[in-house]
């Protein structure tokens, strides 16, 4: 029977500091890649930080994160662990609906 061996990097990332965080999940990844695991889990809003807050609705700030993700999975590919199954969260946007949040609805009393 075939095993999946699975990394957890229990890491903290730092709340908008995507470049520090991209090179976290590199180092992270490599060690996994190093240890024989095929898939690294990160924590929730890994490339971002969490928790996000006001940050999500920059248009800016999405649109980074969005490249930030890009760039780092190429970096990984480039470093030969393109291979490696990586989870690690971040901030996307749904085409046609751009990042602002939903419309919040208060209850009247």
């Amino acid at each position: 029977m075939a095993k999946l061996r699975i990394a957890l990097a229990q890491v903290n990332s730092t709340v908008g500091d995507l470049a520090k965080n991209a090179q976290t999940i590199v180092e992270w990844t490599r060690q996994a890649a190093a240890r024989g695991a095929d898939l690294v889990l990160f924590p929730e809003m890994m490339l971002t930080g969490y928790p996000v807050e006001d940050l999500a609705l920059r248009d800016s700030f999405v649109a980074a994160s969005i490249a930030a993700m890009r760039d780092t999975a190429a970096r990984l590919a480039a470093e030969g662990l393109g291979g490696m199954a990586v989870v690690a969260g971040y901030l996307d946007r749904k085409a046609g609906l751009g990042s602002r949040p939903a419309r919040r609805w208060t209850r009247r009393r």
